[in-house]
């Protein structure tokens, strides 16, 4: 696998030495109401050049470590399955190394494929959700594969009690209902994840941010905003906390970087990347 000549800020180790690979998923072929998250990936990594390495919440360097930006998953637009195949064999070559994937989507349908190829290796992990909505339809306009059905489809791979989802505000009745009896749901805050911390353990992990979990007066620039959402310092709040987990794959997905002219957003998600990065590289 080579190096993305055009990486995010720093991400640029060889394959070989790379503990965490970095890639992009640009696919919002399923998107519902504002298309745009395929541009996601490519401008957090053009305006990654307006941070620093350096972060001052962990005291760390980002260029201390060993992180490699692969690019992004070539993607045949048009064909929704395909595009799952092709997200899910980029990601189990970098499983199947032993590396941690770190996935920058693109709309949330991507993480399906994406963990799939994370737990076929790990079989006893867990998924930890925040996002501003449910995710938990099981069909949307006829079609089973949609950013609104992805943690339905992840149900359907490691079912009960394996799902913990936080911050969700938004979604049919009848998704909380099913919710009850199925996933740990946490409506309206993510707070409480740093209170459940100590269920996890060693468990291994997969971390699915969907960014319109940030309320839109921090986060605008969504395909789907919700008000209601956390600020910026909640999130990082939550970074630090999980960062101390055995996390083995992860994403953060849903920028759409078009509906929000100032740049904030792509900002905002920069910064959540780089924390991210140095958190869970931190704790190896």
């Amino acid at each position: 696998m080579n190096k993305n000549i055009f990486t995010f800020i720093s991400c640029d180790s060889n394959y070989d030495e790379a503990d965490v690979v970095l890639f992009g998923a640009p696919y919002d072929g399923t998107t519902s109401f504002r298309p745009g998250t395929r541009f996601g990936p490519d401008t957090i990594r053009k305006d990654s050049d307006g941070l620093e390495t350096y972060s001052p919440y962990f005291d760390k360097d980002l260029a201390d470590y060993n992180v490699m930006d692969a690019g992004d998953v070539q993607i045949s637009l048009g064909n929704t399955q395909k595009v799952l195949d092709e997200i899910y064999h980029f990601t189990k070559n970098i499983v199947n190394d032993n590396k941690v994937p770190f996935m920058i989507g693109g709309e949330h349908l991507v993480t399906l494929p994406s963990f799939k190829a994370v737990y076929e290796k790990y079989n006893d992990i867990k998924v930890i959700h925040l996002d501003a909505h449910t995710d938990l339809r099981d069909e949307l306009f006829d079609e089973k594969l949609s950013h609104a059905t992805v943690i339905r489809r992840i149900w359907d791979l490691i079912g009960d009690g394996k799902i913990y989802q936080y911050g969700i505000r938004s979604g049919e009745k009848y998704e909380f209902d099913w919710a009850k009896d199925h996933t740990y749901l946490t409506p309206f805050t993510c707070r409480p994840l740093l209170e459940d911390l100590e269920k996890f353990g060693d468990t291994p992990i997969y971390l699915t941010i969907d960014l319109d979990v940030l309320d839109p007066s921090v986060f605008p620039g969504t395909g789907t905003p919700e008000p209601g959402g956390i600020n910026f310092h909640e999130i990082l709040d939550i970074i630090k906390g999980i960062s101390s987990l055995n996390i083995v794959g992860l994403d953060v997905v849903e920028l759409s970087p078009h509906y929000d002219a100032s740049g904030v957003s792509t900002a905002v998600a920069c910064k959540i990347i780089r924390e991210l990065l140095i958190g869970i590289l931190s704790n190896q």
